[in-house]
């Protein structure tokens, strides 16, 4: 059908443009979060670009949500606003003929949603997780930086270098000092570097120095000269496991373990799709608007049902994970709540259609007629 073409392809375009703007602001303000997390030595400056990545699946289910309702309001409002839907009325068309091109629009929505809630979504977050904690976890010369004191990741050690050499596991002129046991260590060398002994744990090996020792029943210093010293900076036991949360435990690991938190993000990655299919045909009925009206108060009403129809969502998630609602009872109830406002909304629209005057849409026939000749005049 014509008809049914020509909306896909006005739909289709119009997603586009609201998915770049969408996806555009979103890698704008997560850009200057994860700069500034690399400039204060939160995370790697290496793994910006992967942390971007990995952020952008998480957000892109509620991205594809949000275009999917935004492209139809626009479009069905627009052709309010031309009078097309008057003429469309005045053939005799119901409203309902819209819900077949809009569902054939939106069901690869609904299933990328899908893919990227139950799948891709949880990998990103482990993804993520196992970045930073590789940070966090990796040796503490390596994140040393020359000519600059820096506190160990267990906060008993502190390093000072003069210089690193050119592949990161030599330096020179160190200073390290350590408090353990309510004892301190004072240990400076001209040279060290790196080693992995047969364990996997990871030493310091310091070369042609000193240790210093504060001793306890007197103000006076133990010291040591040595050859070759061994600091241990990280254990194999140190193993980057990745976030063991439900946000990134895969489905099938969710279904395994009933517990309440991972029923509680099973509810939410199922909600997405459900939420991308009823917010997508709740937009049909949503977008009258008045040709001679603006529509921003329609606009401001659609925003509106959808913070208002995540922000419950999360409320009977919580319920889950909080033991108050079982997972059987909490998935289904908001989503009907939605089909039943869905179903009254096409029924007003219908009954409202069907008591127009024919003069009145005679008038708005001709109002339309008049309008597109004025355009065409202008252009």
């Amino acid at each position: 059908m014509i008809f049914q073409r020509a909306l896909r392809r006005e739909l289709i375009s119009t997603a586009g443009a609201v998915f770049t703007t969408l996806f555009t602001i979103i890698i704008t303000v997560m850009l200057i979060k994860i700069l500034g997390q690399a400039a204060g030595g939160q995370i790697a400056s290496q793994d910006v670009v992967a942390l971007i990545g990995f952020q952008s699946l998480n957000y892109l289910p509620i991205l594809l949500i949000l275009t999917g309702y935004i492209s139809v309001l626009l479009v069905v409002t627009r052709s309010y606003q031309d009078s097309e839907m008057v003429v469309w009325f005045a053939s005799g068309q119901s409203l309902v003929k819209w819900v077949r091109p809009v569902l054939l629009f939106g069901l690869p929505i609904i299933v990328l949603t899908a893919i990227l809630s139950f799948v891709a979504t949880p990998w990103a977050n482990n993804q993520s997780s196992q970045y930073r904690e590789r940070f966090e976890k990796r040796e503490d010369i390596s994140k040393v930086s020359p000519g600059k004191f820096q506190e160990s990741a267990a906060a008993n050690r502190i390093f000072f270098v003069e210089g690193i050499s050119g592949d990161s596991t030599k330096v020179k002129n160190v200073f390290v000092n350590t408090q353990q046991d309510g004892k301190n260590s004072i240990v400076v060398a001209k040279e060290g570097m790196v080693e992995l002994d047969k364990n996997g744990d990871k030493f310091l090996i310091l070369q042609k120095g000193r240790r210093y020792d504060a001793l306890e029943a007197q103000n006076e210093f133990r010291i040591m000269e040595f050859e070759r010293y061994g600091v241990l900076v990280s254990s194999a036991s140190q193993a980057v496991n990745g976030d063991k949360s439900a946000r990134a435990l895969p489905t099938a690991d969710l279904l395994k373990d009933q517990n309440s938190f991972n029923m509680g993000e099973l509810l939410w990655r199922l909600s997405l799709p459900f939420m991308a299919l009823c917010l997508m045909l709740l937009a049909i009925p949503l977008s009258f608007v008045n040709p001679r009206v603006g529509r921003s108060a329609s606009l401001l009403i659609a925003l509106l049902l959808f913070v208002t129809y995540s922000n419950v969502i999360n409320i009977f998630q919580a319920a889950v994970v909080q033991k108050r609602m079982s997972f059987a009872l909490a998935w289904w109830p908001i989503h009907l709540v939605v089909l039943v406002i869905i179903t009254l909304l096409f029924l007003w629209r219908l009954k409202v259609n069907s008591r127009c005057h024919p003069l009145v849409i005679w008038s708005a026939i001709k109002h339309a007629h008049l309008t597109k000749t004025k355009r065409s005049a202008a252009a």
